[in-house]
């Protein structure tokens, strides 16, 4: 056999196992839709762009044909530029019907990400050319919309619909994003797409924002340009330290608020399984069952309006490491990761509890 020969054959082997592993995506798409009892045309449905100082959030939506063939596939995050950009027309061209909404940084600022991610998904269910039977989710539930709704944990790796709207949301997004690198080369958006970057963050801090930042992400960079902690300012402490409640240690306080959160929880119909389940690389509040759903629940305290809003606090990567410790805890305790699993933030301050429910995907 010649070297060209067995690399045509390494190759066409290569590409046979990449249409079996998309068929065995699609394959178990379809068994989750029919376990939960549904059937007909399925829309994936994912976003790109919730962690992201800079930029809009965008969803899409997608319905692919049955007997569709789209070897290398995958979650966007696991496809390189290329291949996305490859798959990005392929999915438009032959889905039986796509759409993507960008929603952008002033609305996001004036509802919050969480709010403005499912503003974007409804109106991309909206835009399709035909209606779906059922939604199949990457990891969240969507309010306000009237269709079967089946929500899979990394959906995006795991069901072929959801894969293909996660290439079409993230190619979009980031061709906006390079588009506005024209617009504002001095914060480097064509490399980052608004991500935050060392490099992002010091181009804020000497310049400012510019008009496609979300100004309700930048309170801490800000500070260091003229707030507490800037040359010159005098340092109050970390916001997640700082309480207005007289002697009380942060550390006190801390527990304070989530013994008030906690009280809250059970008032609402939450069993508390478990608190300050700990691994070694983080620790997850309170552990919940409502309904069903298993509930992770970061608690934030802010005893003071200087420092924002509590949920500004559980950045994108107190996130990952609150998803790996929940990973830990589901294997742990054996309930594997397809159970209905859901991250949620409490915001306690002086006057009002807060529950935002969905706050971020399972990363």
């Amino acid at each position: 056999m010649t070297k060209a020969e067995a690399a045509r054959q390494k190759k066409e082997a290569r590409l046979q196992s990449e249409i079996e592993r998309v068929e065995k995506m699609r394959a178990f798409e379809r068994d989750i839709v029919q376990r939960a009892g549904g059937s007909g045309l399925i829309c994936g449905i994912d976003e790109a762009g919730r962690g992201p100082l800079a930029g809009p959030v965008a969803a899409a939506a997608v319905i692919l044909p049955e007997d569709l063939v789209l070897p290398y596939l995958n979650d966007s995050k696991k496809v390189t530029e290329k291949r996305r950009e490859m798959l990005y027309d392929q999915i438009r061209e032959k889905a039986a019907a796509w759409s993507v909404i960008m929603v952008p940084p002033g609305r996001i600022d004036e509802i919050n990400i969480l709010q403005a991610t499912y503003e974007a998904m409804r109106q991309a269910v909206a835009s399709l050319s035909v209606r779906p039977d059922v939604l199949v989710n990457d990891a969240v539930t969507i309010p306000g919309i009237d269709i079967l709704q089946v929500p899979v944990i990394k959906g995006d790796a795991k069901c072929i619909s959801v894969a293909a709207a996660s290439i079409l949301a993230k190619v979009t997004r980031d061709k906006y994003m390079k588009e506005m690198d024209t617009l504002y080369p001095a914060y480097g958006f064509a490399g980052h797409k608004g991500y935050g970057t060392k490099a992002h963050c010091e181009a804020i801090v000497e310049n400012g924002p510019c008009p496609i930042h979300r100004r309700s992400f930048l309170g801490k960079i800000l500070a260091q340009k003229g707030g507490p902690g800037a040359a010159g300012g005098k340092t109050e402490g970390n916001p997640d330290d700082f309480f207005e409640q007289g002697s009380c240690s942060g550390r006190e306080t801390g527990m304070m608020a989530e013994e008030k959160a906690v009280r809250f929880l059970t008032d609402h119909g939450v069993t508390i399984l478990e608190r300050n389940f700990r691994d070694r690389d983080g620790e997850i509040d309170v552990i919940g069952d409502q309904d069903g759903t298993l509930v992770f629940f970061e608690v934030k305290y802010r005893g003071s309006g200087r420092w924002g809003d509590p949920s500004e606090a559980v950045t994108p990567e107190k996130q990952k490491t609150i998803c790996r410790t929940a990973l830990y805890y589901l294997y742990k305790t054996g309930r594997g990761t397809e159970i209905p699993v859901r991250f949620d933030v409490i915001c306690v301050t002086e006057r009002q509890i807060r529950w935002i429910r969905n706050a971020f995907p399972f990363r």
